[in-house]
């Protein structure tokens, strides 16, 4: 097998990723399978941290349109986040890894506090984080949470997990003729409003030259396959 390309990393998934097709919740076969490719790239000696999103549970942004404050609902976006970790947590040691979720917001009788000092030891000692919380404010997407951790713990990438294989200038699900990307910059994805990843965190990933690897994780051993560049995907970087 060859050796990874890069030793530490932070993984971006979404919580949509965690409901397996279901129109809500956790789907615990997809969160085991999830969590057994997480243990394998440990296993490559990868060190590595793991950004979940909350939209499987609860958007923020939505809830916010029908007349709740935007922080509010961002806080309550953030606890969704909190709650899927905790589920991939679990599903990591079970794979045979240790691993910790850390939250951006202080909740000592669930989980440890997040500071870049605790993360970065439970990294050398091979345990997943779950990054959990987002930033702890709002108005901040998870995709940028994951740049600003990247650059935070001096990760060498981010990995992007999405429902398709890479970049593509329009969704390839609606429109066939949309055009697959090998490479681009990061200005490239800004200019041209690629959505992958919202224009905050592709400005913060410019501004640390920090690569971003988009792919879709829907299959099994699909994380491991980017790490050691034998997966179909996009570098955005």
């Amino acid at each position: 097998m060859s050796d990874p390309l890069y030793r530490r990393v932070i993984v971006k998934l979404s919580g949509e990723a965690l409901s397996g097709g279901d129109p809500f919740g956790i789907n615990q076969a997809t969160v085991e399978r999830l969590a057994n490719d997480l243990a394998a790239a440990v296993n490559l000696g990868v060190e590595l941290g793991v950004v979940v999103g909350g939209g499987n549970i609860f958007r923020g942004v939505e809830v916010s349109a029908r007349g709740v404050p935007r922080p509010v609902g961002d806080t309550m976006g953030m606890l969704a986040t909190v709650m899927n970790c905790l589920a991939l947590e679990a599903a990591v040691e079970r794979a045979g890894v240790e691993a910790r979720t850390l939250s951006a917001l202080a909740m000592p009788a669930v989980c440890e506090t997040y500071n870049r000092k605790r993360a970065l030891k439970n990294l050398g000692k091979g345990r997943v984080v779950l990054l959990a919380a987002g930033t702890g404010n709002p108005f901040f997407t998870t995709d940028t949470t994951a740049v600003l951790r990247a650059a935070e713990l001096d990760a060498q990438a981010v990995l992007k997990a999405t429902n398709v294989d890479g970049v593509y200038s329009a969704d390839p699900k609606k429109d066939p003729k949309a055009k697959r990307y090998d490479k681009l910059s990061h200005q490239q994805a800004i200019e041209q409003d690629l959505r992958v990843m919202d224009g905050t965190a592709f400005a913060l990933a410019r501004e640390n030259h920090m690569p971003i690897i988009v792919f879709s994780a829907a299959e099994k051993g699909a994380i491991t396959a980017v790490l050691r560049g034998e997966g179909r995907a996009t570098t955005v970087g």
